[in-house]
């Protein structure tokens, strides 16, 4: 009998002093507000999706 899998959880942990070869943002809390911005949208997706259905 196949499983089906519904759901997955996925945590990640983000270190933001981590060196990277990524460009420094030029302002010091711009990061911050972009992360933020994104998750926004995407919680905002997610809810218009559970609205569809």
């Amino acid at each position: 009998m196949p499983i089906e899998i519904k759901e997955l959880y996925i945590k990640i942990n983000v270190n933001d002093s981590a060196q990277s070869n990524a460009a420094p943002d030029k302002q010091p809390g711009a990061k911050e507000q972009n992360v933020v911005e994104m998750c926004l949208e995407q919680i905002s997706q997610w809810e218009q999706r559970k609205k569809e259905r």
